[in-house]
């Protein structure tokens, strides 16, 4: 892509050969999504105003930001240096050149009466987010990244029969991402937005709060017969917790599918969810862009990029999570889908690392990991930092495992058992627990003789073909052992006496 390259209106028509997805009640559904990411500078994008959340109303805004007569903006580098990160984590162009734009609207938390933002020419150009559905490699691709200043706030709750406006946000530098119309669910969109959130708060660009601000979501959705033009979008606002993400979608998709049935033209607006309802509701017709009236800003010259500045970037970047999980799938021969959960933060990374490093088995660490441990985390809703078993605890157990001294439903029992406290090292526990398996196989063959000499009708019923009856067998094996037994053993010894 040309750095030059104009770029005005992502969701104006398809690009061809994108595939569709599931159809409801007949209809393909078409989603697009503009993302807010509120970037981690400490001051604003224009002015040395603090951004600091909470602070009380108006102290924390600058001449620039009440927009005084004579006050002039000046670019925050910090703000242009997380923008060129977020390029090179999503395999964008980063324009060597690009220009900022008035925006012209009139809000009262809008004191200038425009926001200052790019249109045509934005910072970061292309790019793509991968990640996993039920199983299945998913890509969106980007249109654009674009810096841009937030507006201020309207307060109404504290306030009787009167509005109050705090311009602590205006300002506030934010990289707009703005999607190709690529998502063909509620659940592939969400699944998008947790992927994009991954990668901003990765890299340390955005801190991720979306109950603070710092990660809105609008969705554009849309419905359409197979085969049909692009039907009319409605955005949906403002979207701050990714299970109102998915209810709004679902919701918005049901009632633009009603209404077409009914003889109803879709009209275009912007739409807010109330979460106490369920249900989108109208705000305001949606504007296009030349509603805008957009111009250069006359006080901000072009934003020029130089290409050292972007490979030093580049150089200094810490593993990206798509990265790491390429290495993941190399180096460990884990399959993409493993790599891909593993990778959904650094702590969760560098967990499974330091478990399969230790115990030499990283499928068996990433089976652990995603399951039992994630589990158990999600249960209690903790961070993988405060985790009740430690790397090193998991990695001795799946040691354990792998040396044939425990089978996986004892392994279950002594996480447990270290989850709750009930003890710290791994050997002692097995012991105390009577869980090692039964490694004397002249027992074991003992055992199973007991077993085919008791239950004469499942052995003929082996013989006959009924695999169902083999595990009646096993099944009366383990019970013999208490459990202690191998299960893969037991299986092969009994193919081994009934031929």
């Amino acid at each position: 892509m040309s750095q030059t390259q104009p770029i005005v209106n992502p969701f104006a028509e398809m690009q061809a050969g994108r595939p569709t997805g599931p159809l409801v009640q007949g209809y393909e559904v078409i989603i697009g999504f503009e993302t807010h990411a509120q970037l981690t500078t400490q001051s604003k994008i224009f002015s040395r105003a603090p951004t600091s959340f909470g602070a009380e109303p108006n102290t924390a805004a600058s001449a620039v930001d009440f927009a005084l007569p004579g006050a002039l903006p000046v670019m925050n580098r910090g703000a242009v240096q997380r923008a060129i990160e977020f390029g090179l984590a999503v395999d964008a162009h980063i324009a060597e050149s690009s220009v900022f734009a008035r925006k012209n609207y009139f809000y009262p938390d809008l004191p200038k009466g425009y926001q200052i933002s790019q249109f045509e020419i934005p910072v970061v150009q292309g790019g793509k987010v991968e990640f996993f559905l039920d199983g299945e490699k998913k890509s969106v691709r980007l249109v654009r990244a674009h810096l841009e200043e937030d507006a201020g706030k309207s307060l109404h709750e504290d306030f009787v029969g009167m509005s109050g406006i705090d311009l602590n946000r205006a300002g506030t530098p934010l990289l707009e991402i703005v999607t190709e119309p690529d998502m063909r669910s509620s659940a592939e969109a969400v699944a998008y937005a947790r992927e994009l959130h991954k990668i901003v708060t990765w890299i340390g660009i955005c801190d991720g709060n979306m109950q603070e601000g710092s990660f809105r979501c609008d969705a554009n959705v849309s419905v359409r017969k197979p085969g049909e033009p692009l039907g009319t979008r409605r955005e949906i606002k403002n979207l701050n917790s990714f299970r109102f993400m998915q209810q709004a979608i679902d919701y918005e998709i049901r009632w633009q599918i009603e209404q077409i049935e009914d003889g109803h033209a879709i009209q275009q607006a912007t739409v807010l969810f109330d979460p106490d309802t369920g249900e989108t509701r109208a705000m305001r017709t949606k504007e296009d862009a030349a509603d805008y009236r957009y111009f250069p800003d006359p006080d901000l010259p072009p934003l020029v990029i130089g290409r050292d500045w972007v490979e030093k970037t580049r150089s200094e970047m810490s593993e990206l999570p798509r990265v790491m999980a390429a290495r993941f799938v190399a180096d460990y021969g884990l399959p993409e889908y493993d790599a891909g959960q593993l990778t959904q933060s650094k702590a969760v990374a560098a967990y499974f690392e330091a478990v399969a490093a230790a115990s030499q088995q990283p499928k068996l660490a990433s089976n652990w990991v995603m399951g039992e441990l994630s589990r158990r985390l999600n249960t209690e809703e903790k961070a993988i930092e405060s985790s009740a078993v430690s790397s090193a605890q998991l990695a001795r157990l799946i040691v354990r495992i792998g040396d044939g001294t425990i089978s996986n439903n004892a392994a279950r029992q002594v996480f447990d058992a270290l989850w709750t406290g009930e003890g710290q090292d791994v050997d002692v526990l097995i012991e105390a627990k009577g869980l090692k398996q039964m490694n004397d196989s002249g027992e074991l063959e003992k055992i199973i003789d007991e077993v085919l000499a008791a239950n004469a009708k499942n052995v003929e019923e082996v013989r006959a073909g009924n695999a169902k009856a083999m595990n009646a067998l096993v099944g009366q094996a383990m019970k013999a052992t208490k459990g202690k037994a191998n299960p893969a053993q037991v299986n092969a010894l009994l193919k081994k006496k009934l031929g």
